[in-house]
């Protein structure tokens, strides 16, 4: 989900909050503590679906390529595997 809709989502959900709260006669105090909870469990929420999404995210052709050069500048691999390998990656 992109930031903006996420945020628009949120403020929405707020307003029902403040909505809900008004029309069940809480007073501003109440009002904010519902509000402040609900925007930390929202906040909370997102923050676990990116993290889910990143970490069950496959590996892009970019960046297998990347790791590949990145093998290729260790000092491991001897030169003439160098040359040969960055040959078949381009």
């Amino acid at each position: 989900m992109a930031l903006p809709k996420f945020i628009v989502g949120m403020l929405f959900a707020l307003a029902i909050v403040i909505g809900w709260s008004w029309l069940g006669g809480a007073s501003v105090g109440t009002t904010l503590v519902r509000v402040i909870v609900c925007a930390i469990v929202i906040q909370a929420g997102y923050f676990v679906l990116v993290y889910a999404l990143i970490a069950t995210s496959t590996p892009t052709p970019a960046d297998l390529a990347r790791d590949a050069e990145r093998k290729l500048k260790s000092s491991e691999v001897r030169e003439s595997e160098k040359l040969g390998a960055r040959r078949s990656l381009h």
